[in-house]
């Protein structure tokens, strides 16, 4: 299984390279367990891929979206992006794109 998310600029209109992201998953006692964290390549990607899968569950991104924009010296609205989503089947990929901009962003689950 692999999980993997893209930033993309919605403002510039490209891949946005150097943003913080980390991934978590809640565990059963409703805290979040950090899985893996790093920055997004010069393509705007970032994965994780997990020999053996990731078990189901609920899963978030975070996006360290205040730290790019202050880098670039651009006031930005959202200090950082949490995306939640649920892995229902494990063997299934799970890719979360993210448009970004200053002061709005979108998201979905693209293949």
């Amino acid at each position: 299984m692999t999980v993997s998310a893209h930033v993309l600029d919605g403002v510039r209109g490209g891949p946005v390279a150097g943003v913080g992201v980390r991934l978590d998953r809640l565990r059963g006692d409703g805290t979040w367990h950090r899985i893996t964290e790093g920055t997004t390549d010069r393509h705007g990607r970032f994965g994780c891929f997990e020999s053996g899968g990731l078990s189901t569950g609920t899963y978030r991104w975070v996006f360290a979206a205040g730290d790019f924009f202050a880098r670039q010296n651009v006031s930005s609205f959202h200090p950082e992006v949490p995306v939640v989503f649920a892995v229902e089947d494990s063997s299934q990929k799970y890719h979360v794109p993210l448009l970004l901009s200053p002061f709005s962003y979108t998201t979905y689950r693209g293949y």
